[in-house]
């Protein structure tokens, strides 16, 4: 399945090394600046009719008169700026700004909510805020709920209100210049970026990453989306979220110009295929849900010869979804993994074939392993915990620990080992097939059952456009199998239906593994970050079936 002696060569010739000085915004975005013809970014607005094409020199000189405003307002290395912006040009300036001057960005999602950013706010310890018109009410609320008088240093992109600095107004009239003399040095090792985790089992999670990120990144843009310097790759991803990191450092540091399309609103499939094959794309990169969603539209109708490569990340893919895709446009999806808290681990790389429900093998430089929670290596076929080893030296690119969480760091770090929390297993040739988060494992009648397994099964139904997996208690049994799902267009729910997905999977897959249970919704409830909150239908299973024992014994 691999090419077994490239994966070798690369497991004893790509390491990826970071200078003991190194910043983002000079020793890339500069540097490629140096070169004014050098594409960094076609921007396309929501409609897909307005464009905006920015070479690296651009970025470098926008980031500069952001970066002047900002040390104007006294705004230093490690200082933390909450920046919430929709995928717009200036969002790559105001990022760009704050590597140079050794700030401490951090991004976050649009569809926040007042009380979530209020959060950020308050547990990031931001001393700048930085957002547009749209969000500004949202922001201002949670200002008001924190009631610190700290914040004051607070910029809207693309105009001012009261309170507020108009960051465009003040950009215009700052230096274009900007140099190495004019900062503090930065350490590789020196903070650079905090994201937050999407949440799905508990409050979100402060993930802090150092200044040599971006080189972990290699993996990510070299290895798994194979770049080169002449390539126009779309990640599709909100900017707050470390997906969109997936689509910019890594990217950037080989030359690649990116592709980005300022989605409003709901998902529009449509208009993302028409722009995936007619705006000069050569790579696409999208979550499971983009890909769930296109393979509804008349796939037929495009031209995807320009494009030679596809991968997915975020969740895992079903394997019906690859094999819809690969029948209607000839290009195969590949599947990688990784974290907020890392960049690519485990991937499907050029040279790979692909193994449909596997998400590839480890980055070549890195040592992967499936262990027990007491840290002990499991043989081929039996799941367990995915692990990244620590010693004798943190990955490039592994984030540095959860700030003000020493609990959960003692839990992840141990003994030379990260422990993702994820459950996978790997077979003879190496690969690694997702399971499940830990939580999300099924134990029905002493079998122990990964959702995605199942969620594969029902997937491949007609009727199908999404589902979820999660254990229901039951008395008998312990637990049992529920699938949550969402019709395509075209079907109803009926009793009918989901005694067809059941006997449906039943054929497919070992008689243990069907849904003893169907609920169909209108939509699965997700993280802001799109992914789905079994957590959530599983604790409403555990509470309806709660109510049910306590009717009975009334």
């Amino acid at each position: 399945m691999t090419d077994k002696s490239e994966y070798e060569t690369l497991q004893r010739t790509f390491r990826i090394e970071a200078p003991a000085q190194y910043n983002f915004g000079f020793d890339v975005v500069d540097r490629h600046g140096e070169d004014p013809s050098r594409r960094a970014l076609l921007w396309v607005d929501a409609q897909g009719r307005e464009t905006k094409d920015l070479s690296f020199r651009d970025i470098s000189q926008m980031s500069n008169r952001y970066a002047n405003v900002l040390r104007s307002q006294g705004v230093k290395k490690g200082d933390r700026v909450f920046v919430m912006l929709p995928r717009i040009p200036e969002w790559y300036g105001i990022l760009t700004a704050c590597h140079k001057l050794g700030a401490v960005a951090m991004p976050a999602p649009v569809i926040l909510m007042p009380s979530d950013i209020q959060y950020r706010l308050s547990k990031g310890s931001a001393v700048v805020a930085i957002t547009n018109e749209a969000n500004r009410t949202k922001v201002e609320e949670a200002l008001s709920a924190i009631g610190s008088q700290a914040l004051q240093r607070r910029f809207l992109a693309g105009g001012g209100a009261d309170g507020w600095h108009d960051l465009e107004a003040l950009a215009t009239k700052s230096s274009s210049e900007l140099s190495r003399a004019d900062v503090e040095p930065t350490a590789a090792g020196d903070p650079f970026i905090i994201y937050f985790t999407s949440g799905t089992t508990r409050y979100p999670k402060m993930v802090l990453h150092s200044c040599d990120y971006p080189l972990g990144h290699l993996r990510t843009a070299a290895l798994w989306h194979g770049l080169n310097d002449t390539d126009l790759i779309w990640v599709v991803s909100d900017t707050g979220w470390a997906k969109s990191a997936w689509g910019l450092y890594g990217q950037w540091v080989i030359g690649a110009g990116l592709f980005v399309h300022n989605a409003e609103g709901r998902f529009n499939a449509k208009l993302t295929l028409e722009l995936m094959t007619t705006k000069g794309a050569t790579v696409f990169c999208g979550p499971p849900t983009v890909y769930r969603m296109l393979i509804l539209e008349d796939l037929g109708n495009y031209d995807y010869s320009g494009l030679r490569r596809f991968t997915s990340a975020g969740e895992p893919l079903n394997p019906e979804v690859i094999k819809v895709w690969k029948d209607a446009t000839g290009k195969t999806i590949h599947e990688g993994y990784g974290q907020t808290e890392s960049t690519l681990l485990i991937g499907t790389y050029p040279f790979m074939d692909v193994k449909p429900g596997s998400m590839g093998r480890p980055a070549p430089d890195l040592t992967i392993e499936i262990l027990d929670e007491d840290l002990k290596p499991l043989p081929v076929g039996e799941t367990g915990f995915i692990c990244v080893r620590t010693e004798p030296r943190k990955p490039v690119g592994l984030f540095d620990g959860y700030l003000e969480d020493a609990g959960e760091n003692a839990r992840v770090f141990r003994d030379g080992w990260h422990n993702t929390g994820d459950k996978a297993f790997k077979d003879t040739d190496g690969y690694f097939t997702f399971v499940g988060r830990g939580d999300d494992i099924i134990k029905a009648s002493g079998y122990r059952i990964g959702p995605f397994e199942v969620e594969s099964v029902v997937q491949e139904h007609p009727a199908v456009a999404e589902n979820a997996v999660v254990a229901s208690p039951d008395a008998l049994r312990g637990e049992i199998i529920k699938a949550f799902i969402v019709l395509a267009p075209g079907h109803s729910a009926s009793d009918t239906l989901a005694k067809e997905i059941q006997d449906f999977v039943k054929a497919r897959t070992a008689p243990y593994k069907y849904p003893r249970e169907v609920e169909f919704m209108t939509e699965l409830p997700k993280t802001v970050s799109g992914k789905i909150k079994r957590a959530v239908l599983r604790n409403r299973e555990i509470e309806r079936k709660k109510g049910k024992a306590g009717l009975g014994g009334g």
